[in-house]
């Protein structure tokens, strides 16, 4: 009795056992299968994403010109500079979107400009490439959307001193840029030429035509920097004209909308530009926003010189309310 009960034990622990190895044993079959499966899923979705992320040369068009003027394409040098631009430029993702946002805020103030001075229609993607169309300020003193050097701003008629710059005012600079390039055309009868001495200087060109005996931009050993200037304003025109074929699709909401502004002339001294804006219904963040020309909280203007001051059109704008 007593050994029939100890057989009894020894056989149900036996089979508690089983049990526990059996149901161990499915659970570990379970979660490899997960896992793998996991794994396998993880590596398809990895390969279809690395497809969609498929890279692909931007299509290049057999026939490119700037300002009228054609690029010999049929020269491989200069081929694989503009791919090269076209490559950077469109792969180059948050620097174009930006680009075309701000394009459609700032072309319908310069294109009217450039008409105005007879100048084509291609060279308002220049500030594009000088300073993708922002105030910028470079190590070498060059300023605003155009990069007017100090000097070369006051020679086509810009004021620059500590209360008022000029080369932050697009409209301004984008005058004395024409002047520059009518000067520049007439100097060497050529548009691509013109461009290129608005970047490496007027007399800098001169002298390397004169060294190389070549008068086509595209026959000439320049610096890097201007050796790319034109085939970037090339590629940014082709980018920003067509953007959907270089994979761009922005809704027009998405883009910057022109300012709605009127104008306010000033001709005497103002003692204090936030008392001048809080008259006018703004503040000073917003006046110096829409006139970033104004350099100092103060004006002299001891000549009585008279300056036009840009001001949001009431209800264009919402102003931050003060605590």
């Amino acid at each position: 009795m007593e050994n029939g009960q100890v057989k009894k034990k020894f056989l149900d622990s036996n089979y508690a056992y089983f049990l526990i190895g059996f149901t161990i044993g499915m659970l570990i079959l379970i979660i490899y299968g997960t896992y793998k499966t996991n794994k396998d899923s993880k590596s398809k979705n990895n390969n279809d994403s690395a497809a969609i992320r498929k890279v692909v040369l931007p299509e290049i068009p057999d026939s490119l010109n700037f300002a009228g003027e054609p690029v010999p394409m049929y020269n491989f040098e200069v081929k694989e500079r503009i791919e090269r631009e076209f490559l950077v430029n469109t792969y180059w993702y948050a620097s174009t979107i930006l680009a075309l946002k701000r394009a459609n805020r700032w072309f319908p103030v310069i294109e009217p400009i450039l008409r105005k001075y007879n100048i084509p229609d291609d060279f308002k993607y220049v500030p594009v490439v000088e300073s993708n169309l922002t105030n910028a300020a470079s190590s070498a003193g060059a300023i605003g959307y155009w990069q007017f050097t100090k000097d070369v701003a006051r020679k086509f008629g810009l004021e620059v001193n500590n209360q008022v710059d000029e080369r932050y005012n697009v409209k301004k600079s984008t005058e004395a840029a024409c002047k520059y390039f009518i000067a520049a055309d007439s100097e060497f009868n050529n548009w691509t030429l013109a461009a290129a001495a608005f970047n490496m200087g007027s007399n800098g060109l001169k002298d390397q035509l004169e060294k190389q005996k070549a008068k086509n931009y595209y026959n000439h050993v320049l610096s890097d920097e201007t050796s790319r200037y034109i085939p970037r304003i090339i590629a940014m025109k082709e980018i920003l004209t067509h953007p959907e074929e270089y994979g761009y699709y922005l809704k027009h909401d998405e883009l910057y909308m022109p300012l709605k502004t009127f104008d306010v002339e000033v001709n005497s001294s103002v003692k204090n530009w936030a008392d001048f804006a809080f008259s006018q219904g703004i503040n000073y963040k917003i006046l110096k926003f829409y006139n970033p020309w104004l350099r100092d909280t103060f004006l002299k203007n001891k000549r009585n010189k008279t300056y036009t001051i840009e001001i949001p059109e009431k209800g264009s704008i919402k102003i931050v309310k003060e605590e």
